[in-house]
């Protein structure tokens, strides 16, 4: 199964990081030539999750995303969805003629309001027959340190499924199956909006206690949304994709959404917390987007709509979170 990871970020570096488990050859593409250099030389990602050891001699990285496109019919794309777009302004629809399309990006696209495997379809024709995604409580740091891992292959085509799942398991990564993909994919938006609520709470002085509380009216409120966007009658709330994904979002201390979120809670503006953290914070796109989203669902998720009104209408954060705290 010829591989090929898209993105630079530390979720692409520990994904071929798996890869290299199960490949004798990973083609990667990146956008800094300062990682292709490191890579190549000394097998680490010097900008993004730097702790992780990669066998560099399976690695063909490179600048050019058009030449590691060609070199493989498995793309999987680790592109934070607020640059999807402009990553993928030189690539065709004949570019990805034939190709199976794995998403493991946890955001949606700001410039059409669609999640990957939508954006995918619209914009390059390629089918949910031809789409996976995968997702899973799966911190970029825990891989890198080879902690025991669980990730879920979503997609229409259960051979496929299986196949991408077959391809990402090795010692410390077990992964599973479902049919899910739209529900997984809005589940990994909607979670990273919920941790920077929690996060939000966490920098106003809140306690685990009314954190826990949120959480638990975070999974309710998500699965009201996944029910009216994304019906599937095998979907389990509960199950470590949607729920697992959404506590370890919301708790850990890896967790960029709810590192932002407590930055804000604390008082920094959007701006300066978003160039102290000089990382990507998908929750903040996700939340405007999921509001145009809901303008046509009308699903009741009073806590997407709290952060929105934080995020991009100024409103307090206190206040906010003292009246959701006056509604549970």
């Amino acid at each position: 199964m010829k591989i090929a990871i898209l993105g630079s970020g530390s979720w692409a570096t520990a994904i071929v990081k798996i890869a290299c488990e199960s490949h004798n050859e990973v083609f990667w593409w990146v956008r800094e030539k300062e990682i292709e250099i490191s890579v190549k030389k000394y097998g680490y990602n010097p900008l993004f999750l730097s702790s992780c050891e990669l066998d560099s001699k399976k690695i063909i990285i490179s600048t050019n995303i058009k030449d590691i496109i060609s070199k493989a019919k498995n793309l999987v794309f680790v592109i934070p969805a607020a640059f999807l777009v402009e990553s993928l302004k030189t690539i065709s629809k004949e570019d990805l003629k034939g190709k199976n399309i794995i998403s493991a990006i946890k955001g949606i696209i700001p410039q059409t309001n669609q999640i990957v495997a939508e954006f995918m379809n619209s914009e390059f024709g390629i089918s949910l027959e031809h789409q996976a995604v995968i997702s899973g409580p799966s911190h970029a740091e825990e891989i890198a340190s080879q902690r025991l891992t669980y990730l879920t292959c979503g997609s229409t085509n259960e051979t496929l499924a299986k196949h991408f799942a077959t391809n990402f398991a090795c010692r410390y990564v077990k992964t599973m199956t479902s049919d899910d993909i739209k529900g997984i994919e809005y589940g990994g938006v909607l979670k990273n909006i919920y941790a920077l609520a929690a996060g939000i709470c966490k920098g106003l002085g809140y306690g685990d206690n009314f954190i826990a509380v949120l959480v638990t009216h975070a999974i309710i409120e998500m699965e009201n949304f996944l029910n009216m966007t994304a019906a599937n009658n095998n979907r389990n709330i509960n199950r470590s994709v949607y729920l697992g994904d959404l506590l370890v979002t919301a708790y850990s201390q890896y967790s960029r959404n709810r590192t932002f979120g407590q930055m804000l809670g604390q008082g920094y503006s959007i701006a300066s917390a978003q160039l102290e953290m000089n990382m990507v914070a998908e929750g903040y796109y996700a939340s405007r987007s999921i509001q145009v989203i809901n303008e046509k669902v009308k699903a009741k998720i009073p806590i997407a709509d709290a952060i929105y009104r934080i995020l991009y209408k100024g409103t307090s954060p206190n206040m906010e979170m003292k009246q959701l705290s006056e509604s549970f």
